[in-house]
């Protein structure tokens, strides 16, 4: 049965099990929200269309359940978002509201079997490419990885540093061993790129202090 939800086209994708904070300014969107805590505390994230701002129906996203609000004296609002279930936008319902509103369908992976050597590799390249981007981002808790393989592929595509486009693919994707499958595709050149930028920034941090930077090649 389509599931009558508010909707909020934005340039970020969100992925079940996320969590997303978001500032909420436009009129059309405080209303959006004070709806949205009036009923059930949920609305729908899809990408915004850059030529009609409207995503067309067929457009894939996520429900994001309100976690937490922080309201500013002007009347905007910081909040917090978890992705729940993924949704198919079916058609946009003609209501007197500011926002858009839609008809949508939710849906799951379909039921596969997964390969545990893929899950095994998945978890050691993220865990590799985690580590990067904790040393780049001076992130110091440690990270508690699921045991399950469809919450554990959301939870790398949530983490990966990648195009929008390729997230908006893994979000799609209705099969956890082809989204593990793409992920796996995608790791590597993610971890490559967090290597260069970590030592780009080990680099700037040595600068000025005397230290040798082999690196540097003499002319001459």
């Amino acid at each position: 049965m389509p599931l009558r939800l508010p909707l909020f086209p934005l340039t970020v994708v969100l992925f079940p099990g996320a969590l997303l904070p978001l500032h909420i300014f436009e009129p059309r969107y405080r209303r959006m929200l004070a709806d949205c805590q009036a009923g059930d505390e949920r609305f729908g994230v899809l990408p915004a269309d850059p030529l009609h701002d409207a995503p067309p129906a067929g457009a894939v996203g996520c429900v994001a359940e309100l976690r937490g609000v922080q309201p500013l004296s002007d009347g905007r609002a910081n909040i917090v978002v978890g992705g729940a279930r993924r949704f198919l936008l079916t058609r946009y319902l003609d209501e007197d509201t500011p926002y858009y509103l839609g008809a949508v369908t939710e849906f799951d992976d379909t039921a596969e079997t997964v390969d545990p050597d893929a899950v095994a590799r998945l978890r050691t390249a993220y865990l590799g490419y985690a580590e990067l981007r904790h040393a780049l981002t001076d992130a110091v808790d440690e990270e508690e990885l699921p045991l399950d393989a469809t919450t554990l592929s959301f939870h790398v595509a949530a983490a990966l540093e990648v195009e929008r486009a390729e997230r908006q693919r893994l979000l799609e994707l209705r099969s956890t061993p082809a989204r593990i499958s793409l992920l796996l595709e995608l790791l590597p050149a993610a971890a490559e790129a967090a290597g260069r930028a970590l030592r780009v920034r080990r680099r700037a941090r040595g600068n000025g202090t005397g230290l040798h930077r082999p690196d540097v090649a003499a002319s001459g």
